[in-house]
């Protein structure tokens, strides 16, 4: 068995497909160690997704996946497949085949998913990165769960190729780290080609706010304080006038019909035993109608244009990142499953309206971490990471 496993006492990091791999003598990440998630190909190694079933039904890859290949030639290492929700159709973090990544930096609560492996390697100090993937809130959920710097790109910004599809117009590579300087080297390699406005105005979303569990906006406005002085005072908008929870429903129904008709064919000859939760939406996402998904999408493209009135192509935009700390290992399904639709009421804006956001590690509640969230133009990614590295130095932890 590998140092990495020997060391893992966090199920961060995949024993069903391990695979080590070395990364160039030089490179802007020279030296440097990651995971990767395991719904991306590296050559050599299974990729299970989740899914003991997948595992058995799909060949070894021979290729790696673009995204995990610029790291590798930038000098980083692989030093494990970390764990993912089954078919990373989940944010709780918790996978009924290959059990739960545990949360270092909250004991007894969840990472959150459907990257927990991921959060959990580098929050526990396991490697300095690791690839997450983001569809409807995969990294920005477990970053905040964490207490981790993690980005949502600008949908289409990094290549997907060589990783397993969940909903295709919503998916988006991201990355996780806990130190600032880490994180920006890493979005020095896959932000590429991207435009870097001038953000001169700052907008707070008082309807996402208003969803947040009581004590997370006094948490948070000692940060809100902070980036008032260092990106310019914000300006309070409403994003949903029809609320954000429907937001969630127009997000729901596109996922789901996009998950279904991605993987219908594969449950029907492979008949994988779905795990709690993943059953009942894998169930919920074969019913829809065609004139349910029709009006979705058009709802979808309303809620486009009214996010990007609000933010042009000047404005950056703070928000919870979600409603409060990481629910407890012990929470009901039906707990979790609340918590998850007040979640994604905050998680949906960036997903549907394919712009990035990033979480910052800014604040505690009773003890655990919890994150608030910029929200940029598309392709202004870079942007929201100069944005980060401001704050942390304003706050006096990275170099100036």
């Amino acid at each position: 068995m590998s140092s990495i496993l020997e060391r893992d006492t966090l199920n961060a990091f995949c024993r069903h497909t391990h695979i080590e791999v070395a990364g160039a003598a030089t490179g802007p990440l020279a030296g440097l160690t990651f995971g990767v998630k395991d719904l991306y190909d590296v050559a050599g190694a299974g990729t299970a997704f989740g899914s003991p079933a997948w595992l058995a039904t799909h060949p070894v890859p021979t290729v790696t996946a673009p995204v995990v290949d610029s790291l590798l030639r930038a000098g980083a290492s692989i030093v494990g497949k970390t764990q993912t929700d089954e078919l990373a159709f989940s944010i709780n973090g918790i996978n009924a085949h290959y059990g739960r990544p545990i949360n270092p930096r909250a004991p007894g609560r969840i990472t959150g998913g459907s990257s927990s492996g991921s959060a959990a390697a580098v929050a526990g100090g396991l490697c300095d990165f690791a690839l997450g993937s983001d569809t409807g809130g995969s990294v920005r959920l477990p970053a905040s769960f964490c207490g981790l710097y993690g980005l949502r790109p600008t949908h289409g910004r990094i290549p997907l190729d060589g990783a397993r599809a969940l909903a295709p117009s919503f998916d988006t590579a991201g990355w996780f780290a806990a130190d600032i300087d880490i994180f920006a080297r890493v979005a020095g390699v896959l932000l590429t080609g991207g435009s870097r406005p001038a953000c001169d105005r700052v907008l707070i979303a008082e309807d996402a706010f208003a969803l947040t569990d009581p004590g997370v906006r006094e948490a948070l406005q000692p940060a809100i304080d902070r980036m008032a002085r260092v990106l310019g005072a914000p300006h309070a908008v409403t994003l949903a006038p029809e609320g954000l929870p429907r937001w969630f429903e127009t997000f729901r129904t596109i996922q789901f019909s996009e998950i279904w008709r991605e993987h219908r064919d594969w449950i029907a000859q492979a008949k994988p035993a779905f795990g709690p939760g993943i059953a009942e939406r894998m169930t919920a996402a074969s019913k829809l109608t065609a004139a349910e998904i029709a009006a979705a999408e058009t709802a979808r493209a309303d809620i486009t244009r009214r996010l990007t009135g609000l933010i042009g192509g000047r404005s950056l935009l703070i928000l919870p990142t979600v409603p409060g700390i990481a629910p407890k290992v012990d929470s009901s399904l039906a707990e979790l499953e609340s918590f998850r639709g007040r979640a994604m009421s905050l998680l949906c804006i960036a997903s549907l309206t394919r712009v990035p956001q990033i979480n910052l590690p800014v604040a505690t509640l009773d003890g655990c971490p919890l994150g608030i969230s910029l929200i940029a133009p598309a392709g202004a990614d870079e942007v929201l990471v100069e944005a980060a590295r401001k704050l942390a130095v304003q706050s006096g932890i990275a170099a100036n």
